[in-house]
């Protein structure tokens, strides 16, 4: 069959297609010209190709064969310079006075490559003074939708937990209220695990934010919030010790999705709410 009796235009999206799996399958993977070419039609034998003189020896010869390949080599790809990424978000995050301008900070702050697959921005929320400050996991399906941190199932359980001790993330008094922020306020693809340099980079948001709320404990629940607070990972291990992040006095503990899927960590984590409160009463 001629090119000339298959155009282009008499073969359909799914024609076409299949025709090219088939001729790959048959080892035709590439292509040998602009137009198609019928074999049938070629003679029996092709005229040889001029080929060029060959290079006389020597050094002569060696230095032009050199140049010449210096010459028509490619230029080298530069890399990129590098970011300071660490650098930019402590610049942006220093400026905000309030945390409505940290929350606008945030909004701007196109270095962080999470955004790109987020749907929303999960924003910190709770009264701008409050005694504690939760600082949690990366956000999850729900709260990527919602861009509200603590919400769904795991929220629900939040709110019970620490409801037991007096302390609830919808009021005004200080005393009793709760400021709730995600370690990072995009959720990772997949729902996998932040990565070390994107917990660095978020960080000086996140101890611009602990300035501000002015919080007498921070709550770091979850080995990523262990990990920006304390550069430490183990929430097993490191689970109803008092320490200090962010310049404040902080205890970790199990995050509501652990309790959610172990009844056995429920237990530790009461000890640690009783632990929590009896700190915030030696407080005052």
């Amino acid at each position: 069959m001629t090119p000339e009796a298959l155009s282009p235009s008499d073969l359909s999206y799914d024609a076409a297609l299949a025709a090219l799996e088939w001729l790959c399958e048959l080892g035709a993977d590439e292509a040998q010209g602009d137009l198609a070419m019928d074999c049938y039609a070629l003679p029996d034998r092709l005229a040889k190709p001029d080929l060029p003189a060959p290079v006389p020896a020597g050094a002569a010869a060696t230095a032009g064969m050199l140049a010449a390949s210096q010459a028509t080599a490619l230029p080298q790809r530069q890399a990129p310079p590098k970011v300071d990424q660490v650098g930019l978000a402590r610049q942006a995050a220093g400026q905000a006075r309030t945390l409505a301008d940290l929350h606008e900070a945030l909004d701007g702050f196109e270095t962080c490559d999470l955004r790109k697959g987020a749907r929303c921005t999960v924003r910190a929320e709770g009264p701008e003074a409050a005694r504690v400050m939760i600082i949690g996991d990366a956000p999850d399906r729900e709260e990527d939708r919602a861009g509200r941190p603590f919400i769904g199932r795991s929220g629900h359980m939040l709110d019970r937990m620490f409801a037991a001790i007096g302390l609830r993330r919808d009021t005004p008094d200080r005393a009793a209220a709760l400021f709730l922020a995600p370690v990072l306020p995009w959720r990772p693809p997949g729902q996998r695990e932040p990565e070390a340099s994107e917990i660095a980079m978020m960080r000086p948001f996140l101890a611009r934010m602990v300035e501000l709320v002015d919080p007498d404990v921070v709550v770091l629940m979850g080995n990523a919030a262990c990990s920006a607070g304390l550069a430490r990972r183990g929430i097993t291990r490191l689970r109803g010790e008092w320490s200090e992040a962010f310049g404040k006095p902080a205890i970790a503990m199990f995050s509501p999705v652990q309790l959610l899927r172990s009844a056995e960590a429920k237990r530790d984590t009461w000890a640690d709410l009783l632990a929590l409160r009896a700190k915030l009463d030696s407080l005052g």
